[in-house]
């Protein structure tokens, strides 16, 4: 497994960048890729640390908090696509989410429905 890059290597990236250096010249001054650079400048202006998160997958998803309006709309509509669920959250709460992510929150929960088509279907 690969370890995160050390703490001081990072704060000495960040520093130089913050000194005004470029973040490609601070990248090749210490031997890093300009990604990494970046990303470490980026998660010091947003936390104002550059410590390595924990690895492994994230155990919170952002709809977590909106669990109740899902599990409601599909109460309310057995046919709601995917889709749909996305566009309401955004005009609810402002949250832009995309169909995959969805779709993944439900599956953790085993949350399953599924459009029948023969029923929706005219005249067939």
């Amino acid at each position: 497994m690969v370890r995160p890059l050390g703490v001081d290597l990072r704060w000495r990236v960040v520093n130089a960048v913050e000194g005004g250096l470029s973040t490609r010249r601070a990248a090749k001054r210490f031997s890093v890729s300009v990604a990494s650079a970046g990303a470490w400048v980026r998660l010091k202006r947003a936390t104002g640390d550059v410590k390595p998160r924990k690895p492994g997958k994230p155990s919170r998803s952002k709809l977590d908090a909106h669990e109740a309006f899902i599990v409601g709309l599909i109460d309310e509509n057995k046919d709601i696509t995917l889709s749909e669920i996305g566009l309401r959250l955004m005009a609810e709460y402002g949250l832009r989410v995309v169909p995959s992510t969805i779709w993944y929150f439900l599956d953790k929960r085993g949350i399953t429905f599924k459009k029948n088509r023969a029923r929706s279907r005219t005249g067939a």
